[in-house]
């Protein structure tokens, strides 16, 4: 193998390396970054030819293998298998600042393989393998307009943390993942407990400053390093067809853009295409099939291009958008709660064309997501799941497990929520709220947090503050930046960000920006974020006249909750040899659910509460433990010629010496008490054996003392 050339940046006390031509030498490019303790292999593939493709074919993945925190996976087959949530979240957090970097009309596949090869998560594998992809693509050959950088920004006690530990992120009020090239943020992906716009946009530039650095000293290495780009010749639409809708169309396309309704413009689109295509099958006949496929695409993707150009236009001119709202305007909003009787929590959420119903589920503690990551085992609370189907935008597809997206929209929501939900000891569910999205025009994932928060309070979840979403936009020509609020789906694809924002009206739980230009200042983040705060407020008021507030009971449906707390050693009393003891239990009381924490903190749940009582009772009975000084009503079970023995409650007896059982002298015991008798007794002592000395004399209260005659004898004398 040969030597690798290493490369060393001080990143605020920790050790950055990059080891470059000494791994996966045949690959387009390849490094080995080091942050501390964890090691990334991040490798760059090109194809060699251009592929005939419609869009840009990059592929970012980001895997972490078990072996990098030492341990074998779990599981029947004992190897790692589809990409995590977390992996497959991290590796579109790599893509996001990625793509837009690359020059339209490449179509060379490219693919970004990172391998976690060892991993502390308290030396972030992410960001590292996000460096790992912007050098290996920066010493390529690849028309990359990087590098590009990532960190983690947290903040204690009013103090920005770079990259912070797992245990500081735990007392970190943010968590903000902030990427960019040197000049300008172009992705931000964070969460927060409710933290204020301005110090938001400090904790981004705060990042950004790091970022700028880590960037230098890749420019260092390519400098070195770095291959000269490729020539390459961008797909380039056929002339000919361009122009001729151009001639043809451009006037019927400007005004079905000021129609300003979807539909009809979605009518009319499709109407010019069809004409297009019955023109060009006559007057395009003797050509070939791919050139005359070639023709129509690209008349097509014309008709689309004209329209974008001209609502861009409005916008950035006339500052009227595509549905002919003002630049800050909220889409009508509709809220309401209570769809469903039998779930737990259920509500529907609609801004404009856009409906997410979410239902609340409440769960058994026991009931939690376990993590299999490189970290401490983990397990989560609070989920959120969001799907898509295609009939949302009135299309048939594919039906199956979540894709990227999904699972992208769904960690989103899921993030901006959990900030405001209540912790285990104060409220002791597990809670999965899951957004079916039914209608699509733009921002579904802040739909699905806006009711997604209206059904948890509506399953009596006592979160902390109400929590609302919004996804801002922006069209950007020359000097000129135009933030829009609550975009449509159209402006979305049209634009040059994607903005999300949701928060409480204090301050911000999460925020997400993607970027389709090289890069946004700070005067650009400030408006946006001001803007989106307002539309935030706006848009709360509408959810709480629906739900002003969390109910004060969950659903009749939703299980009930009781805890109680054992001693540790009391725990194999309460489930027996091999679970029969806790079986029979549940079974004595209609099923009800019991999760035993090895801190001894013991959860049942049930949808009624005396089968819940009745339980607690039969496990108060199983550990409870006789004290001195305390009196007990029980039950002789065994009578000796020296005393008898007293059940004081199930599994616990002692005895009560024949001395013991009252105050006068007993010949017999069975003069006083007999076998399956109930009689009070007092814990008098506790031997070093457990042994129990009970006393029923103590209970009983002494006899009067018969009077002296001394006094009559005294009496008599005198006289």
């Amino acid at each position: 193998m040969s030597k690798a050339k290493t490369f060393e940046l001080d990143l605020n006390g920790r050790k950055l390396v990059a080891e470059v031509g000494g791994l996966a030498k045949q690959a387009t490019s390849a490094a080995l970054i080091r942050y501390e303790d964890t090691a990334v292999l991040s490798v760059t593939q090109a194809s060699r030819e251009p592929v005939n493709m419609d869009f840009f074919p990059l592929m970012v993945n980001y895997e972490e293998k078990q072996y990098a925190a030492g341990k074998i996976p779990g599981g029947f087959f004992k190897r790692e298998g589809k990409p995590s949530d977390h992996e497959t979240l991290m590796a579109r957090l790599i893509d996001r600042p990625l793509r837009p970097l690359f020059p339209d009309g490449f179509r060379y596949e490219v693919q970004i393989i990172n391998t976690v090869m060892s991993g502390n998560t308290d030396n972030s594998p992410a960001m590292s393998a996000m460096i790992g992809s912007s050098l290996t693509l920066s010493l390529s050959h690849l028309p990359f307009d990087g590098p590009i950088a990532g960190v983690t920004v947290g903040r204690l006690n009013g103090e920005f943390i770079l990259n912070p530990t797992a245990e500081e992120m735990e007392m970190s009020d943010i968590d903000l993942i902030v990427a960019g090239t040197k000049e300008a943020v172009n992705m931000v992906e964070a969460g927060a407990k409710q933290v204020d716009e301005e110090t938001m946009l400090d904790a981004i530039l705060f990042g950004h400053e790091w970022v700028k650095k880590i960037v230098e000293w890749q420019e260092d290495i390519v400098r070195e390093l770095g291959e000269e780009n490729m020539d390459f010749e961008a797909v380039q639409p056929d002339q000919d067809a361009v122009d001729y809708v151009k001639e043809t169309y451009l006037k019927a396309i400007k005004d079905m853009v000021y129609t300003y309704d979807r539909e009809t413009r979605g009518d009319e689109t499709r109407r010019i295409k069809e004409e297009i295509e019955a023109t060009f099958e006559s007057r395009y006949a003797e050509l070939e099939i791919e050139d005359y496929n070639k023709k129509l695409k690209d008349a097509k993707k014309a008709v689309d291009a004209l329209m974008t150009d001209e609502i861009r236009r409005m916008t950035v001119e006339e500052e009227v958008r595509a549905d002919g709202r003002k630049l800050d305007e909220i889409r009508p909003l509709e809220s309401q709660v209570d769809l469903f009787e039998r779930t737990h929590g259920s509500a529907m959420f609609q801004r404009g064309e856009t409906q997410a119903v979410s239902l609340t589920t409440l769960g058994a503690l026991g009931e939690y997501q376990r993590i299999d990551g490189l970290g401490e085992e983990e397990h989560k609370q609070f989920m959120l799941h969001y799907n898509f189907p295609p009939y949302s935008v009135g299309e048939t597809g594919r039906y199956g497990p979540p894709k990227r997206r999904e699972i992208g929209h769904g960690a989103l929501g899921e993030r901006a929520l959990e900030q405001v939900i209540p912790n285990e000891e104060d409220f002791p569910y597990t809670i999965r709220v899951v957004s079916e999205i039914l209608e699509s025009n733009g921002s579904t994932s802040q739909a699905s947090i806006c009711a997604g928060c209206m059904s948890l309070m509506a399953a009596g979840v006592p979160i902390k503050a109400p929590v609302a979403g919004i996804a801002m936009g922006l069209v950007q020509d020359g000097d000129k930046n135009i933030v829009l609020s609550d975009i449509q789906g159209l402006e979305d694809h049209i634009g040059d960000m994607d903005f999300k924002v949701a928060g409480t009206k204090d301050g911000i739980t999460a925020l997400q920006m993607d970027i389709k230009i090289e890069g946004l200042d700070k005067e650009i983040l400030k408006q946006a974020l001001e803007q989106a705060r307002k539309g935030r407020l706006h848009i709360l008021e509408n959810m709480l006249e629906a739900i002003p507030g969390p109910r004060a009971e969950v659903s009749k449906y939703a299980p009930k909750v009781k805890i109680m707390v054992i001693d540790p050693d009391k725990i194999r009393d309460v489930i027996g040899p091999g679970g029969k003891q806790i079986s029979q239990i549940i079974e004595d009381n209609d099923d009800v659910k019991i999760d035993i924490e090895q801190d001894g903190r013991v959860t049942l749940m049930h949808t009624e509460i005396p089968p819940i009582d009745a339980a607690m009772k039969q496990i108060e009975d199983l550990v409870r433990v006789a004290k001195v000084g305390e009196i007990y009503e029980g039950k002789v079970v065994r009578v000796e010629k020296f005393g008898v023995f007293v059940e004081l409650f199930p599994g616990t007896d002692g005895l009560c010496h024949i001395s013991k059982l009252a105050h006068e002298r007993v010949n017999k015991v069975e003069d006083v008490v007999k076998l399956g008798d109930t009689i009070k007794v007092k814990v008098i002592g506790i031997d070093e054996r457990g042994r129990i000395d009970l006393s029923r004399k103590a209970t009983l209260p002494k006899p009067e003392t018969p009077k002296s005659n001394n006094t009559n004898k005294a009496s008599s004398n005198k006289q």
